[in-house]
C-alpha cells in the first residue's frame, strides 16, 4: 500500500511540474516529511534533488508538444544560478524551523500570486 501511495504521489508531482512549469519537488515535501529517515535538512535537500529530473522530464515533454521560448528565459538563468549557489551556501546556516517557515511563506505568496 505504501509503494502505491508513493508512486501516485510521484505521478502527481510530475503532473504538477508539467502543468505549472515547476514545483514537483515542493509538492512531494509534505509526503517526504512523513518518512522517518528524512528529517530536517535532508528532507529539504531531497525535495530539491527531486526537482531536477522531474523538470528535465517536463522539458522533454514540452519539446514534443511546442517549441520552447528559451530566449525569453535566458535573462533569468544567471540570476537563478547565482541564487541557487547562495541558497546552497546559506542552507547549513538556517535552522530547520526557519526553513519550514520560509517555505510556508513562499507557498502562501505563490498561491496569492496565482490567484491574482
Amino acid at each position: 500500500m505504501k509503494k502505491i501511495r508513493l508512486r501516485l504521489a510521484a505521478i502527481l508531482a510530475g503532473t504538477l511540474n508539467g502543468l505549472f512549469g515547476g514545483g514537483g519537488g515542493m509538492a512531494l515535501l509534505p509526503l517526504l516529511s512523513r518518512e522517518p529517515n528524512l528529517q530536517g535538512r535532508v528532507l529539504f535537500a531531497n525535495s530539491v534533488a527531486i526537482m531536477l529530473p522531474i523538470s528535465m522530464a517536463s522539458i522533454a515533454a514540452s519539446l514534443f508538444s511546442a517549441p520552447l521560448p528559451l530566449q525569453e528565459s535566458l535573462p533569468y538563468l544567471a540570476g537563478g544560478a547565482l541564487g541557487a549557489v547562495l541558497g546552497g551556501r546559506f542552507f547549513d546556516r538556517v535552522s530547520t524551523v526557519w526553513l519550514k517557515r520560509l517555505f510556508a511563506l513562499f507557498l502562501i505568496y505563490a498561491g496569492i500570486r496565482y490567484l491574482l
